[in-house]
C-alpha cells in the first residue's frame, strides 16, 4: 500500500501537476489553497492556481526502491526523489519513470541536478474491479529522449476558407526491441494507449500554438484502450484540459468520444473534425483526432503470436481548424465492405488475423480502390502527389501498395515508418503523415491511405501551406528526433513482454 501522506498528495492534484501561488508574497504551495499561511486572512482571494505541466523541474535528489509495496511490485526497482519548481519555491515528490534500474550496475546519484519533465502516466497495479489510477507525478529527464518544450498561444495570422490542419504531434517510447531488419517502439511498464494519447495531444498544442480552450471536439481511435467501457477521450481532454475548465462543478466543456475501426479509427474521424470546424453553427473552432495503441499481440508460443514480430506502441494527434493551417484538406474518399480479415472477440486478450486472407481481399483491395477514386475524384495523376503515405501493417505491404498505385520511392519512403516504430495500428498511417509533414516544403500534395481491418480504406489529399514552415520551428520532438536519438535503449525480448504488458 502507498503510505497515506502520498495517497492526500496525489487527491491534491489528480492528473495535472499543479499548485498555488499566493499573489501577495508569492509564497508556492503544492495543492490548491485559497488562503497563504503566510500572510494569512487578508491572503483570501488573492490566491492564484499555478500548472506545472510544461514546466521543467531539477531533480534534487532521489534514492533507489528496490523492494517495492505490492501495489508497485510489477515496476521492479525504480528511483524516487525530490523535485523542485521555480528556483525551488515548490518541491514535490515523485517517480522518475522511462527508466530501468539495475541496483547492482547504476549509480543513481547520476540523475541528482537533472532537469527534469512532469509526465502522465499510470501509478500502480490494480485489481480486476478497481479503476486505473493515473498521475503526473512521474518525471523523465529534459535533456534525454524526451526534451522540454514550451506551450505558448500564439495569436492566428490567417483565417482560410477551407479546413485543414493546424498542427500535429506524434509520441513513442524511448525503448525499443531490434529484430532483423525492424525496430519497434516498446512502451514502458507504465504506458498505455492513454498515456500515448496525452503525449501525442500535448505535442500538438504545443505545434499548432492553439489555445487549449478553444479544441471543442476531440476524437481518440486505439484498439487497445485499457477499459473495455470507459472512454479514452474523457480522460485526454481533461488532463490536456480541452475546452473551457468549468471550476464550480469541474467538467470541461468539450465533445469528447472514442472510434473504432481497427487501424482506421483515427483517421476516420479526420472528415468528421474538417466538417464540424467549416461549419459555422457548430461554434467548433478546432477539432482533435488522434490515433494511439499498444499494439496487441499474443505471445509467440500461442496462436496469434505472430503479430508479434510486427507490433509496435504510440500515437499521433492533429488538430483541424480554419486558421493559420499548415495543409489544407483538398478531398476524401472511403470505402467499407463487411471482410473479417482481423479480429478479436469479446473477453479475448489478443486479436487474430485470417493469415493470407489479410492480403489480397482486404488491405490491397480497399487502399487501392480508396486511392485511385480519390485522385479520380481530384483529377490527380501519380505525377501531380508529391508524397503517398499507406498504412504501415508491416514492412512488405506499404510498399507493394505504394507500387502497384504507380508511386516511386521518392514519393512514399519518406512516410514509411513500420520498420522504426513497427505497426502502431490505429496511430500507423497518421504517423506516416507526421513524418511528411516534418520534412514537407510548402504547396506540396500528400495523399494518404489508411486501412483498418474489418475493413475499410480512407484516402484524403492534404495541400500544404506556406505556414508549415513557420510552425516547424516550435517542435523539437519530431519523428526523425523519435528515430535517430542517442538515448534509445534496446530490450531483449523478456523485457519486451514485461513492459508490454504493462502494470
Amino acid at each position: 500500500m502507498s503510505s497515506e501522506p502520498i495517497e492526500r498528495r496525489v487527491s491534491y492534484i489528480g492528473d495535472r501537476l499543479r499548485g498555488s501561488q499566493c499573489t501577495l508574497c508569492g509564497k508556492e504551495y503544492f495543492r490548491g489553497k485559497n488562503y497563504c499561511g503566510a500572510c494569512g486572512r487578508k491572503s483570501f482571494g488573492k490566491m492564484k492556481d499555478i500548472d506545472f505541466f510544461y514546466d521543467q523541474g531539477v531533480l534534487e535528489v532521489s534514492t533507489i526502491v528496490n523492494q517495492p509495496t505490492n501495489r508497485f511490485v510489477k515496476m521492479g526497482s525504480y528511483s524516487y526523489g525530490i523535485v523542485a519548481f521555480h528556483d525551488g519555491k515548490t518541491r514535490v515528490p515523485g517517480r522518475l519513470t522511462d527508466a530501468l534500474i539495475d541496483c547492482e550496475q547504476d549509480d543513481i546519484s547520476c540523475f541528482d541536478g537533472k532537469n527534469v519533465v512532469p509526465r502522465f502516466r499510470r501509478r500502480y497495479t490494480v485489481g480486476e474491479s478497481d479503476v486505473i489510477p493515473t498521475v503526473s507525478l512521474a518525471f523523465s529527464v529534459a535533456d534525454g529522449y524526451y526534451p522540454h518544450q514550451k506551450y505558448e498561444i500564439h495569436k492566428p495570422k490567417k483565417q482560410y476558407e477551407t479546413p485543414g490542419i493546424v498542427g500535429y504531434g506524434v509520441y513513442t517510447s524511448k525503448f525499443r526491441i531490434k529484430e532483423g531488419n525492424i525496430e519497434r517502439s516498446v512502451p514502458f511498464i507504465d504506458e498505455d494507449a492513454v498515456t500515448a494519447a496525452v503525449e501525442a495531444g500535448k505535442m500538438a498544442l504545443i505545434h499548432s500554438g492553439v489555445d487549449n480552450e478553444l479544441i471543442g471536439k476531440i476524437y481518440v481511435g486505439s484498439e487497445s484502450n485499457p477499459y473495455a467501457v470507459n472512454p479514452i477521450a474523457s480522460k485526454v481532454a481533461q488532463v490536456l484540459k480541452l475546452g473551457k475548465e468549468e471550476k464550480t462543478n469541474f467538467v470541461q466543456s468539450i465533445d469528447a468520444v472514442d472510434t473504432e475501426f481497427a487501424c482506421k479509427a483515427a483517421t476516420s474521424m479526420f472528415k468528421d473534425a474538417s466538417a464540424l470546424v467549416h461549419y459555422p453553427k457548430s461554434n467548433i473552432s478546432f477539432a482533435m483526432a488522434i490515433g494511439a495503441d499498444n499494439s496487441q499481440s499474443a505471445p509467440r508460443n500461442e496462436i496469434g503470436g505472430e503479430l508479434d514480430h510486427f507490433v509496435g506502441f504510440g500515437g499521433a494527434a492533429f488538430i483541424f481548424g480554419m486558421q493559420d493551417i499548415i495543409a489544407e484538406v483538398e478531398g476524401w474518399y472511403s470505402c467499407t465492405s463487411d471482410t473479417p480479415d482481423f479480429w478479436r472477440r469479446d473477453m479475448q486478450a489478443y486479436p487474430r488475423h485470417g493469415g493470407r486472407f489479410t492480403g489480397k481481399p482486404a488491405y490491397f483491395k480497399h487502399v487501392q480502390k480508396a486511392c485511385k477514386t480519390l485522385m479520380d475524384q481530384l483529377n490527380l495523376t501519380v505525377k501531380d502527389v508529391d508524397y503517398f503515405v499507406p498504412h504501415q501493417p508491416n514492412p512488405r505491404f506499404p510498399v507493394r501498395v505504394a507500387k502497384q498505385l504507380g508511386f516511386n520511392e521518392e514519393q512514399f519512403l519518406p512516410s514509411i515508418k513500420v520498420t522504426k516504430f513497427g505497426n502502431t495500428y490505429s496511430g500507423a498511417a497518421p504517423i506516416g503523415l507526421a513524418a511528411v509533414l516534418d520534412v514537407a516544403k510548402p504547396d506540396q500534395r500528400i495523399v494518404l491511405t489508411s486501412y483498418g481491418s474489418g475493413a475499410g480504406s480512407d484516402a484524403y489529399s492534404f495541400l500544404t501551406t506556406k505556414q508549415i514552415l513557420e510552425k516547424r520551428t516550435r517542435q523539437k520532438f519530431t519523428v526523425n528526433h523519435q528515430i535517430e536519438n542517442e538515448h534509445l535503449e534496446y530490450v531483449d525480448y523478456h523485457t519486451y513482454r514485461r513492459l508490454k504488458n504493462g502494470l
